[in-house]
């Protein structure tokens, strides 16, 4: 395990970071860092411990919200085109179709 220095609302900290997950464990830290920056920024909350409070809910909820949207979608019906399949036909399909077997009818071969 390897450990590295990085910094959270100016503040030092020495993480330790599985071999290969240096990046991800770094575009963490920029999340986390701009999400107490942002409620930093703000003006109404001061204490470190309670903006890291706020910044933590913050990336829960929108984490918690961002896995409901694509458990939604995973479980969303099939788009029309693929429900065609157990619709009722259309009447002008059917007629087209019907025609173009007669008039294909004729010909033994196609070409």
């Amino acid at each position: 395990m390897k450990q590295i220095e990085v910094q959270i609302m100016g503040q030092s900290y020495l993480l330790g970071c599985p071999d290969g997950g240096e990046a991800q464990l770094r575009e963490a830290v920029e999340r986390v860092d701009a999400a107490m920056c942002k409620i930093r920024d703000a003006g109404k909350v001061k204490a470190r411990d309670r903006i890291a409070v706020l910044a933590s809910l913050n990336l829960a909820f929108d984490l918690a919200a961002q896995q409901a949207a694509t458990a939604a979608a995973a479980a969303a019906p099939a788009p029309a085109a693929a429900a065609t399949d157990t619709a009722e036909p259309d009447p002008k399909a059917a007629q087209l179709i019907q025609r173009l077997d007669q008039a294909l009818a004729g010909d033994g071969h196609l070409l």
